[in-house]
């Protein structure tokens, strides 16, 4: 049997990663799209702007990945909330999360999830900063204070706290939306 000579074809396929990038199919319209992963010499509001401007299929790509879970541990650092509290709200085990921090293994599921969740929910809050006319909203440092505002109870939520409800799709939507209804003072 006469063996076949590999194929001349060294393009990427859909789905391949190319130099940190997916590249399209051979003839379809656009550019080569960003893989939407977590960049730790770029930092937490790196990341939280990249989840902002996403397309819905990176979304997709990186909700099927998971974040690396060295973002989680960082998120705790940017918004000031103790890395315990945040793996309690985002519904991974403190063990389960530094497993994976050790081995370099992203954090998927639910938990995945809530921490991209917790990446849109930083960029709301800094886009109503950034919306704001006040004077004080260029030295405001909008993701400390969402990491406060999660953890006290809010009447819009029957008195939870927006951290009890983060760890859900549904919990999340409904806190995204009491959080830009405070922009509209719909909600004081």
């Amino acid at each position: 049997m006469a063996k076949t000579a590999p194929s001349a074809d060294k393009s990427p396929r859909i789905g391949a990663v190319h130099r940190g990038k997916i590249a399209p199919a051979a003839g379809s319209p656009g550019t080569e799209l960003d893989v939407l992963t977590y960049r730790p010499s770029k930092g937490v509001d790196d990341f939280v702007q990249r989840v902002c401007v996403a397309t819905p299929m990176q979304l997709v790509d990186v909700e099927r990945r998971g974040v690396h879970s060295r973002f989680v541990k960082d998120l705790s650092s940017r918004i000031g909330i103790p890395a315990v509290r945040l793996f309690s709200m985002l519904g991974i085990p403190k063990a389960t999360l530094e497993k994976k921090f050790a081995a370099g293994e992203a954090i998927g599921g639910s938990a995945g999830h809530a921490a991209v969740a917790m990446a849109r929910l930083i960029a709301k809050a800094q886009q109503i900063v950034a919306d704001s006319t006040a004077p004080e909203a260029k030295a405001f440092d909008a993701a400390k204070w969402l990491g406060q505002w999660l953890e006290h109870p809010q009447p819009a939520l029957g008195g939870r706290k927006p951290a009890e409800l983060i760890g859900t799709p549904t919990g999340a939507q409904v806190v995204a939306r009491l959080l830009g209804s405070l922009e509209s003072g719909a909600c004081q």
